[in-house]
């Protein structure tokens, strides 16, 4: 028993509340290393003559990476407290694992020997908004979806589609553009809308900020904003905009101001300068986004950058009833602004969601106070490199993804927004060289995976572009040039996935096969009543795969051509090239 790869901690993605009766506990072991694990639990204050009363519960393998197995179990202690350690069993080797080390028998004498849950307090439960589980995202850059309103059109507007698009041109994208195009996105099956900044800035991204307060005016004014806004609503669309809080545009009136009158602006403790006179070039003497000279970066821990931000992100939602804010490089700000953020936007609408960007782990702003969820960015990676690059094998595949549920709590997974691609990257179909079955497959596992997921404008309809700006292009929207088939593809994935709950958030996700040789994965969607089972073939050549999955005798319906069958009657499925099938089981 390798005890050096034992590792638990009694917080965050190791022990966590999931609701206010229910916890959930995981421990790590060396990869095919510990055959059982038995989770030891009693409440501290009960005991008898003999010592401690405890129990103890089976706990079951939920996923393994490249090094280590994931054991979980869930228990609701009956006085909301818990004392517990783990009984860990290899061969005829048993070891006992507490707050103290490990032990040869279970001590009954101190529960100091066990890790703590000291208390089930409801107000410590992580909880995001409910309806984000349920939402499936598309994301828009307001200047490249539609121009609806030429008469707002920016200095040398292009005509739509014309040229690429580069860092500096524009082609009059708007909000009346959006709302005549609202039946795409209806069509689409979309129940969410993420909008890339939409405040006045000098740029065609609009990340430099000039004025957090009024809307562009080559996207509209606020009353169309206030429009699009209802017509979303109306049609069941939630919307999201993007704060900008870590950095301001150069041309922010607070930094033109310091750069007029230096060190007696009384706007220079707004900014991180280092000295004067400020210098821009050739690397700027204020921190900054990066080393951009143009984006100068916020001081979020002064008073009155902290009262103007926050009072930003109460006026959208107050005036303009906004169901989310998606935070900028979120992982550069102090978490005690990020802890007032979400108190200030909470207290306005208690369901609001705050999506943070974070590349890496972002446990430490996922704990209930700071953000709901964070761009999932490792989901996004893996899923990438098998399905469009095929520069990872399956079981790399399997093991990334399970490493990518393991590194948080289950109901942080549940609200996770799963990308594929966006603003910042390559086109999905760029990156999968144009193969549209590899592109598939990529929305079949983001469609059926946990989390809330979200599409880029245009991938849908198969459009193609490089590393920003070539991932900017204007969405096309002449039929004959968009890829219909693609279109009802990801449509009929997104109605299946509100049809048939598990295949949602209300199905646990299990891998259960990864093969190197045929390269193909198997992972099931398990809830009370049903399991359903996701087969993909991520070769060119077709595959026979063994089914010892199915329980004998069930009933068997092929959810994506509604054929039955009972799992008596088949041995074994056939996968064409690039090809899946997706099984609902059900007793009987």
């Amino acid at each position: 028993m390798n005890i050096e790869s034992i590792y638990h901690r009694p917080k965050n993605n190791y022990a966590y509340a999931y609701n206010d009766k229910t916890l959930h506990i995981r421990i790590r072991t060396k990869k095919n290393d510990i055959e059982k694990v038995n989770l030891i639990f009693g409440d501290p204050y009960t005991w008898n003559e003999d010592g401690w009363i405890f129990s103890t519960k089976h706990m079951t393998i939920s996923g393994s990476d490249q090094l280590f197995d994931y054991w979980f179990v869930e228990v609701a202690p009956e006085f909301r407290r818990m004392r517990y350690g783990f009984e860990l069993m290899s061969g005829n080797e048993t070891m006992v694992y507490g707050e103290k080390g490990f032990f040869d028998q279970i001590p009954t004498d101190d529960t100091s020997y066990f890790f703590c849950f000291p208390f089930l307090n409801k107000a410590d439960v992580f909880h995001a908004p409910d309806w984000v589980k349920d939402t499936v995202w598309y994301q828009i850059f307001p200047e490249r979806f539609a121009n609806g309103d030429p008469k707002i059109n920016p200095e040398n507007t292009l005509p739509w589609g014309s040229t690429e698009p580069k860092w500096d041109n524009f082609f009059g994208g708007d909000f009346e553009g959006i709302i005549q195009h609202i039946d795409h996105i209806v069509e689409l099956g979309i129940t969410g809308l993420y909008f890339t900044p939409i405040f006045k800035a000098y740029s065609n991204h609009k990340y430099d900020t000039i004025d957090y307060m009024e809307i562009d005016p080559q996207f509209g004014d606020k009353a169309t904003f206030k429009r699009l806004v209802d017509v979303c609503h109306q049609h069941g669309i939630k919307v999201m905009l993007d704060a900008v809080f870590n950095h301001s545009g150069y041309y922010f009136p607070p930094f033109q101001d310091v750069l007029k009158n230096q060190e007696h602006s009384k706007y220079k403790d707004w900014f991180h300068i280092r000295d004067f006179p400020i210098i821009t070039k050739p690397r700027p003497n204020y921190d900054t986004f990066a080393f951009t000279e143009q984006m100068p970066k916020l001081n979020t821990e002064n008073a009155e950058v902290k009262e103007y931000l926050l009072n930003v992100a109460r006026y959208w939602i107050e005036e303009f009833d906004i169901d989310g804010w998606r935070l900028d490089v979120a992982n550069e700000v102090d978490h005690s602004f990020w802890r007032e953020f979400r108190k200030t936007v909470k207290s306005v609408k208690p369901d609001a969601y705050i999506l943070g960007e974070i590349w890496h782990d972002s446990m430490p702003w996922l704990q209930g106070d700071q953000f709901d969820a964070v761009m999932n960015y490792p989901f996004t990676q893996s899923a990438l490199d098998f399905f469009a690059k095929g520069t990872i094998n399956a079981d790399v595949f399997a093991q990334r993804i399970s490493h990518v549920l393991h590194s948080y709590p289950n109901n942080v997974n549940e609200v996770s927004f799963n990308l594929l691609g966006s603003h910042d990257t390559p086109r999905i179909l760029t990156i999968a060289n144009e193969n549209k079955d590899r592109l598939k497959l990529l929305f079949l596992f983001q469609l059926t995976f946990i989390g809330s997921p979200c599409i880029y404008y245009g991938d849908e309809i198969g459009m193609t572009g490089g590393q920003d700006p070539g991932c900017r292009k204007c969405m096309i929207w002449d039929k004959q040039e968009q890829d219909l088939e693609l279109f009802e593809f990801v449509q009929k994935l997104i109605s299946l996935r509100k049809k048939v709950p598990a295949l949602g958030n209300k199905g646990e996700f299990n891998i259960i096969e990864s093969n190197t040789e045929t390269n193909h994965i198997i992972y099931e969607k398990r809830s009370k009543n049903e399991s359903i089972f996701i087969a993909i073939n991520n070769s060119e050549q077709p595959i026979q795969i063994s089914i010892p999955f199915l329980a004998k005798n069930d009933e068997v319906t092929n959810l994506w051509n509604n054929e039955k069958q009972l799992t008596s009657d088949v041995e074994e499925l056939s996968l064409p090239g690039l090809g899946f099938t997706i099984l609902q089981s059900r007793k009987l």
